[in-house]
């Protein structure tokens, strides 16, 4: 306390990786467990809906789709916001969408009702997300990895959740889709008074000496970047067990499993070792790693262990880009960012389907190996760029 009784301010973390108090990991840490948590709670939730609306087989993907349309608006319009409330403002106004939508979701009393709550909750999680993805890059690497380390664990937990909740299984077709997501409004109430008590972290400035000649030239290669990096994500996701049982590869679910296991061990990872390397060295080395997993992908032996090195190859790459934007860059551009990784979520794992089903299954690591090209390439490019804004000039 300083001598005018007054409590000082915290001195800014820097965007390297600096120290920041453990209790304003706090918010971050509950907040992105209650997203992962939903994120992948539809998904084994739809017998469920099934059972209790009617709806086929065919038509019960609707409501994830719509929670999903809900989580790619929201970052604009939360990066729009930003530039007037404050994170916690727009966090805690976010939670109270999010936790809307869930309530609709359990107590909707038709399909369509249903449908519209969820769309409403996805706007609220996207919401949240951007907020709080926009703080913790603007602190640093270590804290926007550790707590999108958080998001995995909840996406992990959440099937779980909807089984021991529902019995939805065996039990399928009596279950009620109500408890997890309940679960998942009272966790917003649970983050809404974390928040509250240990505080959230407000958008640091960007350091004002190291401004790009060009910023809309920087942003794009970002947008680029982590487009790359999420069509990547996606990629493998999506079709980690088609190509692996076309292989026939023995366990291609496990292998899938222990690719997001290892996505998310290796975020913890980077957010406790990495935090303090040049985010460029840690994306080129994510990426020339990721260009060797394609490579080996494509050998039967190699390919199961290859998808999991890949897991925790591209760990590092989205906390540590969404950092090193806030070097250079308003971390409130963060939010609009997100946008391009949507878009690149969006069309990698779709335009992958049509290379398979036009040259099957050896485009699968020749799509995966171009993907981690682009990815070093925007790599290098962003970091000449963020060079040449340093230096006055362009880096020959």
């Amino acid at each position: 306390m300083s001598r005018s009784g007054k409590l000082p301010p915290h001195p800014p973390p820097t965007a390297a990786g600096g120290r920041m108090p453990l209790s304003l990991l706090a918010t971050g840490t509950a907040a992105f467990f209650t997203l992962g948590l939903i994120q992948a709670m539809y998904g084994p939730s739809f017998p469920l809906f099934q059972a209790r609306y009617g709806v086929s087989t065919a038509g019960v993907g609707v409501i994830a789709s719509a929670h999903f349309l809900g989580s790619a608006i929201a970052p604009p319009l939360v990066g729009l916001l930003l530039r007037r409330l404050s994170v916690r403002a727009g966090m805690s106004f976010s939670l109270l969408i999010l936790a809307a939508g869930m309530l609709g979701v359990v107590f909707a009393p038709s399909w369509a009702l249903a449908v519209a709550a969820a769309f409403v909750g996805g706007l609220g999680l996207g919401g949240v997300s951007a907020c709080l993805n926009a703080a913790y890059a603007s602190v640093g690497a270590r804290a926007v990895n550790l707590v999108n380390a958080v998001f995995g664990v909840g996406s992990m937990v959440s099937p779980l959740l909807v089984a021991a909740l529902t019995g939805a299984g065996a039990g399928a077709a009596t279950g009620v889709p109500g408890g997890p997501f309940l679960v998942v409004a009272a966790l917003c109430a649970v983050t809404f008074v974390v928040g509250r008590v240990w505080g959230v972290p407000d958008i640091a400035p960007a350091p004002q000496d190291g401004a790009p000649a060009r910023p809309g030239v920087q942003f794009a290669l970002f947008a680029a970047l982590i487009a790359s990096y999420v069509g990547l994500e996606a990629g493998y996701g999506a079709w980690t067990v088609r190509y692996l049982t076309e292989l026939r590869v023995a366990d291609a679910a496990l292998i899938l499993s222990a690719f997001w296991a290892a996505l998310t061990i290796g975020r913890v990872l980077t957010g406790v070792f990495a935090a303090r390397l040049r985010p460029e060295r840690v994306v080129l080395g994510s990426a020339a790693t990721l260009l060797l997993c394609a490579l080996a992908a494509a050998v039967p032996g190699l390919a199961g262990a290859a998808f999991v090195l890949a897991g925790l190859a591209l760990a590092p790459v989205f906390g540590t880009t969404l950092a090193w934007l806030t070097r250079t860059l308003s971390a409130r551009l963060v939010p609009f960012l997100l946008v391009a990784g949507s878009l690149g979520g969006v069309v990698a794992p779709a335009l992958l389907g049509v290379l398979f089903a036009r040259w099957g299954a050896p485009a699968v690591p020749a799509f995966l190996g171009t993907l981690a090209a682009l990815l070093a390439l925007f790599t290098v490019l962003v970091a000449r760029q963020a060079r040449a804004g340093a230096g006055g000039a362009a880096v020959p």
